[in-house]
């Protein structure tokens, strides 16, 4: 099953903004949803195409209540999340999924919330640590090279 997982906006409840919204909820209606994280919403769909066809189908409240999403598809890897660009570009066959492990957004997590993410560059096997604060757990969340140098 592919993942996804969409990040609020600080400023909002991502879970009510989406459920409250007649055209949001009818695209969530088949997924049960969860919540990985503080203010995030989390469902599994059968492939990636069906995930980034959900994160289409939610875009306008994207745009609006989310800083993230992020797209985690077993046949890329098994602990790092897609940035929905770079979920988009591996279902359109733009890069291939064994391309994809260079560029990393590290977010911290912090008592259940996703903190200040870092910037990474694999250039090996290992990565550096997370050094922005003390966490409990680190989500590595794999980049374009656009997304990496914005």
């Amino acid at each position: 099953m592919t993942r996804v997982c969409l990040v609020g906006d600080p400023e909002v409840n991502l879970r009510y903004e989406l459920v409250s919204r007649e055209t949001a909820r009818n695209a969530l209606a088949t997924y049960s949803l969860a919540e990985p994280y503080e203010n995030t919403v989390a469902v599994e769909t059968v492939s990636l195409g069906a995930a980034v066809s959900l994160l289409n189908d939610l875009n306008w409240y994207l745009v609006r209540f989310a800083d993230a999403a992020f797209v985690l598809e077993p046949s890329v890897s098994d602990e790092e999340w897609l940035s929905r660009d770079l979920a988009r570009q591996v279902r359109d066959d733009e890069i291939a999924p064994e391309e994809t492990d260079r560029y990393l957004k590290v977010y911290g997590v912090d008592d259940g919330e996703l903190v200040e993410p870092m910037f990474v560059a694999r250039t090996g096997h290992e990565l550096p640590d997370y050094d922005l604060r003390e966490v409990d757990e680190t989500v590595r969340v794999r980049v374009t090279e656009s997304e990496f140098g914005a």
